[in-house]
């Protein structure tokens, strides 16, 4: 008797990626996350909590996906724009939510959430920048725009 359990699909792990400037950037990203979470748990800010949970789990997501190579298989959406899109929108919020927690703050674990919120806005902004630039609309992907061509 034969025991075909049927294709068995393989996953790579692309551990370059996070010996790479983006890998860096997104593994900063959830540490920083992950403290902000902590810090407005402690302070009970459960509307900062909720910020935090949900771009936790989109940039797990967006690190999982590129840590698996699984952007290059789900070709569905161009993932590197939808990453630069995460990027804004969460910059945008995450610099009002810092201002807010740490202009309101009561309790000292709301304004240590509000200063990592602050810094993860500017490793959003640095996520963000080096993304678009490498991003080309004009020419196959695998190229990369150089300066002579421009």
């Amino acid at each position: 008797m034969s025991a075909d359990n049927g294709p068995i699909i393989s996953m790579d792990v692309d551990a370059a990626f996070l010996k790479s400037k983006r890998g860096i950037l997104k593994a900063a990203e959830l540490v920083t996350l992950f403290a902000a979470f902590v810090c407005f748990t402690v302070a009970s800010g459960h509307k900062y909590i909720t910020a935090t949970v949900l771009e936790l789990l989109i940039t797990s997501l967006l690190l999982s996906l590129y840590l698996f190579k699984l952007n290059k298989r789900l070709t569905f959406f161009f993932w590197p724009l939808v990453d630069v899109c995460n990027s804004v929108f969460a910059v945008v919020y995450f610099l009002v939510l810092s201002l807010l927690a740490m202009t309101t703050h009561t309790v000292t674990g709301t304004l240590v959430g509000g200063i990592f919120a602050l810094v993860l806005a500017a490793l959003l902004s640095a996520d963000g920048y080096i993304l678009l630039r490498n991003i080309t609309f004009n020419q196959p992907r695998g190229q990369s725009q150089s300066p002579d061509n421009q």
